[in-house]
């Protein structure tokens, strides 16, 4: 069953813009540096993790300034449900890392529950090293583990629903140019 598209109009009527599109975009050129700086010459393979971080990837694959491999993995933990449990693998990585350097590419660090699975299953694959880069990282103590830190962040956020630039609500909204909150939530 699809949205009620004027519920979904209605709510970027109503949301509260955290992050234009310039302060997003300015960014993502600063986190291109830092990774070119970084991993230049580790010829890493870099893997978006879809849906979200699709917009944010091929972003900020732009901007790095080096030759590297590309491909996307999708992994969710709820199989359409709405509490998360173990790792499922709608797309594995169709390219190898034994011996590489891992750069996994996502949308948000909220709670992290994913983005570790997924660090994990990189490491006991053969990777040399993992590094992640996330757009948004949500501020609060949920996080899978405390420790949890992206070695690339773009942005800070509020403890709030947002969407925009590959973050969804209800499935809509991933192509905002900017970073919104929900009214309310």
């Amino acid at each position: 069953m699809s949205a009620d598209l004027e519920h979904i109009r209605q709510i970027m009527r109503e949301a509260d813009c955290l992050y234009t599109e310039a302060e997003v975009e300015a960014a993502i050129a600063r986190i291109g540096a830092q990774i070119t700086e970084e991993l230049a010459e580790r010829n890493p393979v870099v893997f978006c993790v879809m849906n979200g971080g699709l917009i944010f990837a091929g972003k900020l694959l732009t901007h790095l300034r080096f030759p590297l491999e590309a491909s996307y993995l999708h992994a969710t933990r709820y199989r359409n449900g709405t509490s998360g449990g173990e790792l499922f693998w709608k797309s594995k990585p169709e390219i190898s890392f034994i011996d590489r350097d891992v750069l996994i590419i996502d949308d948000i660090l909220d709670e992290g529950h994913t983005l570790t699975a997924i660090i994990d299953f990189c490491h006991h694959a053969g990777a040399r090293a993992v590094h992640t880069a996330v757009l948004i990282d949500k501020d609060h103590d949920r996080k899978a583990r405390p420790d949890l830190k992206a070695n690339y962040m773009g942005l800070p956020c509020v403890d709030r629903y947002v969407f925009g630039y590959g973050m969804d609500y209800k499935g809509y909204w991933r192509n905002a140019a900017g970073i919104y909150a929900v009214k309310g939530l």
